[in-house]
């Protein structure tokens, strides 16, 4: 019997991460385990899926805000979203030379070090040093940059001028910087609602999972033309220079179709991680990512997320094909929570018009010495409130990472947080409850109690609630296809695609884990133009003359 239609808004899930910036120590061991995990390998040397980075700096890779520069995400032309990158006609012609791409020095010239000259070198007066080399050639090399550069020096005059946040400020503030609180922020692919590398790729290799909204590339359709790289603003989505192929962060889709974080999320020392289901309305994504003023995207967003207590939202879910196990875990959703309920988690760079699904809170913790080496008491509500215009972290900072430039959301976030410190600051001193302090930022006092259980005292359960993963939509066309990373070589080159041996010679490397999905669209065979030695006449690189071969 045939599913019978949903007769009110569409339904779709999506698995998204809230990061708590004020629980970030800047461990780096995230993308540690990231990295050892998913690019540990040839190819992806300079490759983070996850990176974290210190506030004020440039980022990696090297000042990837100025979209001015590297035409990244959407912008508005006539009332309509077309992505910065430009339309079909401007992309086809950078296909083979596009100069908005990040260089290799942009992202950071990987090295390790000589050991072997420090173990071997003959005995002598002189120390044995252990000079850098470069993983991509093997030659020495000049360590001059990093994923991780700004780390503890976001305060220097040096970065504070490459940080394209701050040049958008004015020069008081800048000024001001001088004594800055500095702050870390975690950052992983944003798995977008409205996914611009997705849009501006020429051979449809990146793809938006219908069941889990998990962006990820398809590595038998990838051609390497690298639009994708441009296209995110975020960059987000790596070329391996071995392979060919592009390659990104996958939120370790094995590991949340069994019911299980990631890995960054698993192994957070600060378990500032949370990860849950939100329902939203597909048919609302496109309008609000139109919105004129860049200040309403952030609002727009938000109204494009479901309530899931709501019974007809429940019913359309379901009648949309999305499992009952899925709305109840919408329901429990810590993401939802601190994006819809408490209104304290907020976006990175909403202006980008991609909709991203991976929110922040924001770092509240200067506040209280702030106050305190005035002589105010720092823990006071009337002065917690007051003294939000005057953080180290500037407001207008924050805003422009979090809210395109609007302070009214952060200083709301910002003012929630301070009332549940003061709330539970009263109940752990055995003072009587003030509920003027929830009022003030309208909430209840259960409100912030429970705000305040998930912030700081969640179990494991609390922090991730994933369900196992599902099929959507009806049939499985293509399951025999197999996967582009079950065959010899790397991701993408599966048995048959090179069948003259003399004509190309795949790298015999071992088949790496998480380069990606296959899509299975029986694209098993296709010719990778990159990998071509220009010799012969590859099956699939040419139409074939007469009848068809075996």
């Amino acid at each position: 019997m045939p599913r019978r239609q949903p007769t009110g808004p569409r339904v779709m899930a999506q698995v998204a991460m809230v990061m708590n910036l004020d629980k970030c120590i800047g461990c780096h061991t995230c993308s540690v385990t990231c990295k050892q995990t998913w690019t540990n390998r040839s190819g992806t040397e300079y490759v983070w899926f996850n990176n974290v980075e210190t506030r004020p700096g440039q980022g990696y890779p090297r000042g990837y805000e100025d979209q001015d520069k590297w035409q990244g995400g959407w912008r508005l032309k006539g009332g309509r979203l077309v992505p910065r990158a430009g339309g079909r006609a401007r992309r086809l012609a950078r296909l083979f030379a596009n100069p908005e791409l990040p260089s290799l020095d942009d992202y950071y010239q990987p090295w390790t070090y000589d050991y072997d000259n420090l173990t071997t070198a003959p005995l002598g007066e002189d120390l044995p040093t252990a000079p850098p080399r470069s993983l991509i050639d093997g030659r020495p090399t000049d360590i001059t940059w990093g994923p991780n550069w700004d780390d503890d020096l976001g305060g220097g005059p040096e970065h504070l001028a490459g940080d394209p946040v701050l040049a958008k400020m004015t020069e008081k503030v800048r000024l001001e910087y001088e004594q800055a609180y500095l702050f870390y922020l975690p950052r992983i692919c944003e798995h977008c609602l409205n996914p611009s590398c997705v849009a501006v790729c020429p051979s449809g290799a990146l793809y938006k999972r219908v069941e889990d909204g998990i962006v990820l590339v398809d590595q038998d359709r990838c051609r390497g033309w690298r639009m994708c790289v441009s296209g995110c603003p975020y960059k987000k989505v790596y070329f391996n220079h071995r392979s060919g192929k592009a390659e990104k962060c996958t939120f370790c889709y094995p590991r949340i179709e069994a019911g299980e974080p990631t890995v960054c999320s698993e192994t957070c020392v600060g378990r500032l991680r949370y990860l849950g289901v939100l329902l939203y309305d597909p048919d609302k994504v496109g309008e609000a990512a139109a919105v004129p003023d860049e200040k309403d995207l952030y609002e727009a967003q938000l109204r494009c997320f479901l309530d899931p207590h709501d019974p007809d939202v429940a019913r359309t879910a379901e009648a949309s094909g999305i499992p009952h196990d899925w709305i109840e875990a919408a329901r429990r959703s810590p993401v939802h929570a601190l994006i819809s309920r408490y209104k304290v988690a907020l976006p990175l760079h909403p202006e980008y018009r991609t909709m991203p699904m991976v929110w922040y809170i924001p770092p509240l913790s200067p506040v209280v010495d702030a106050l305190t080496t005035t002589g105010h008491d720092g823990e006071d509500p009337a002065n917690l409130f007051g003294a939000i215009d005057a953080l180290r972290i500037p407001v207008s900072y924050l805003a422009e990472l979090f809210t395109a430039g609007d302070p009214e959301p952060v200083e709301a976030a910002l003012c929630r947080l301070a009332a549940m410190r003061s709330h539970m600051r009263r109940i752990n001193l055995g003072e009587e409850r003030d509920p003027a302090i929830a009022h003030a930022v309208d909430m209840d006092q259960d409100t912030i109690e429970s705000m305040y259980r998930l912030l700081a005292l969640a179990k494991y359960e609390e922090r991730y609630v994933i369900p196992t993963g599902y099929a959507a939509g009806a049939g499985h066309e293509g399951m025999n296809d197999g996967c582009s990373l079950d065959g010899d070589g790397l991701p993408g080159m599966m048995p048959g695609a090179f069948p003259d041996a003399d004509t190309f010679h795949a790298p015999p490397v071992p088949t790496p884990a998480g380069a990606g999905s296959g899509a299975g669209t029986g694209l098993a065979g296709r010719f990778n133009l990159l990998n071509w030695n220009g010799r012969g006449r590859p099956s699939g690189l040419f139409p074939q003359r007469g009848e068809a071969t075996e």
